[in-house]
């Protein structure tokens, strides 16, 4: 599993996956060429510039250099016995003809129009040669095959509109030769327009799936991006639709205590009680307002259904704390999973509703990606409180051998996210990672105070306007890890 994958289950090993070092990870050889072939090279890289290893990227110059220095030769030889050119003429026309294919690496276009031009000289001056007659004609063997080495480098490199330029250019110039053509030669146009078409469009075919594959891995990496912050949002709007409750709470009891304060403490003097109701009234008018933004968080569309986490039972139902982790280990216990619990007492009565409901829900989905990704793990859930914080741990070891472990796919390994807002609400942290042995370690340290007064309140509101763009957002229940 690559190092961005284990990111994104949470640094987890599926189980049942042995141990592999990082050759056996990497694809042969073969496959990395291929993908160097059908890799794109941009307007100022050479050929296979992007392939992930020095041969590879050397492979275009050994291959045409290899080319080049057999063709060399060949041509002045051919040119000066078979066809009778001078000599001079001959090694002109065969540096000409074959050195520019060294610059097909990095500027193929360029490289074509010398070529070309060489070989249309070429062609003119055979014409009028002594030993034409019975030789291919306008282009040698070797220049159609240098020309077809040329159609490769261009194919990989050009666009389709420029290639079939190029094929055109070649059809036609060949076209016109022929009224050149010495007789009783065997006319080679014909062949090379058929044979360059070929190659460029096996060639162009290549680019086009490594552009294909290009845009589509880029496609990806956007719908990443934005199924990442999508789960944020989402997160955080259920955060919200959780926090309303424990607000709402205590809004409820200042409510109450404001109306009954002149029948509690008789003889209270009249400012006072009109202190008391236009408290009673601010507490009663925000809580109509919290109300109507819960209305908009759990709007039909962006809940699950009735009994779901966003659904009309779960509105009514009461917020979960630590002092429903035993029940919470239980159930998962009976689902298979190895899970001990310790507790610290009075955990659940010094914690504040807000860091008691974040305790729940860390260990929550906690223990939902150990099932996920290491079923049959130990595990270890720890709750220790002191004057000062509250301490979640929550520790598992490597999966069993034969465990079956639930495959990665679209809307996994977004567990971390809600813990880190989380952790974030209360004002702690969050220390997450692998262990040695292939197990895995969550530990949160969520403040039973807020400093100085402001800090749980501040990320409330943060919270609560983070919300404001994501009113139309599903619940994350689903998607959270």
């Amino acid at each position: 599993m690559s190092d961005r994958a284990r990111e994104r289950t949470g640094g987890r090993t599926p189980a049942g996956e042995p141990a592999r070092t990082a050759d056996a990870r990497e694809p042969g050889a073969l496959t990395q060429f291929a993908a160097a072939l059908r890799t794109p090279a941009a307007a100022a890289q050479p050929l296979f510039a992007q392939a992930p290893k020095a041969w590879q990227r050397a492979l275009p110059y050994v291959v045409v250099g290899i080319f080049v220095v057999s063709l060399l030769p060949t041509t002045i030889v051919v040119l000066t016995n078979d066809y009778g050119l001078d000599g001079g003429w001959s090694g002109a026309l065969g540096v000409a003809q074959t050195v520019p294919l060294l610059l097909a690496v990095t500027r193929p276009l360029p490289a074509w129009l010398l070529v070309l031009v060489a070989d249309t000289v070429g062609a003119v001056l055979l014409a009028q040669a002594d030993k034409v007659a019975g030789h291919p004609w306008p282009w040698t063997p070797m220049a159609v095959v240098g020309y077809l080495v040329l159609m490769a480098c261009l194919g990989l490199r050009e666009s389709i509109r420029n290639l079939v330029g190029v094929w055109l250019a070649t059809g036609a110039l060949g076209a016109v030769l022929r009224f050149l053509q010495p007789g009783a030669t065997a006319n080679t146009a014909a062949l090379l327009f058929v044979l360059s078409g070929m190659v460029l469009a096996l060639t162009g075919a290549l680019r086009g799936l490594g552009d294909a594959r290009q845009r589509i891995a880029e496609q990806e990496s956007i719908s990443e991006a934005e199924r990442s912050r999508r789960t944020l949002l989402e997160e955080r709007a259920r955060i919200a639709r959780e926090l309303h409750d424990v607000v709402a709470h205590h809004m409820s009891v200042i409510t109450v205590q404001a109306d009954s304060a002149p029948y509690r403490l008789p003889g209270m003097p009249e400012p006072v009680q009109q202190e008391f109701a236009a408290i009673a009234a601010s507490a009663r008018e925000s809580l109509g307002e919290m109300r109507r933004l819960l209305t908009v968080l759990r709007a039909p569309d962006g809940a699950g259904g009735a009994g779901g986490p966003g659904g009309a039972d779960g509105a009514r139902a009461p917020q979960p704390g630590i002092g429903r982790l035993q029940q919470l280990v239980e159930t998962t216990v009976r689902a298979g999973q190895p899970v001990e619990l310790s507790l610290a007492a009075g955990a659940a009565q010094a914690a504040p509703p807000a860091v008691d409901l974040s305790a729940y829900r860390i260990v929550q989905e906690a223990l939902a990606n150990v099932v996920r990704h290491a079923p049959g793990a130990p595990t270890r859930v720890s709750v220790t409180v002191d004057d000062d914080e509250v301490l979640v741990l929550v520790v598992n070891g490597p999966a069993a051998r034969d465990a079956v472990v639930e495959p990665e796919g679209p809307g996994t390994g977004h567990g971390l996210v809600g813990m880190r807002e989380r952790v974030r609400l209360t004002g702690g942290t969050l220390d997450t990672g692998p262990l040695p042995d292939g197990g895995f370690r969550v530990a949160a340290r969520l403040p039973l105070h807020a400093g100085d007064g402001t800090a749980v309140g501040t990320n409330a509101a943060h919270e609560a306007n983070a919300t404001n763009d994501t009113n139309d957002l599903n619940d994350s229940n689903g998607e959270r890890s």
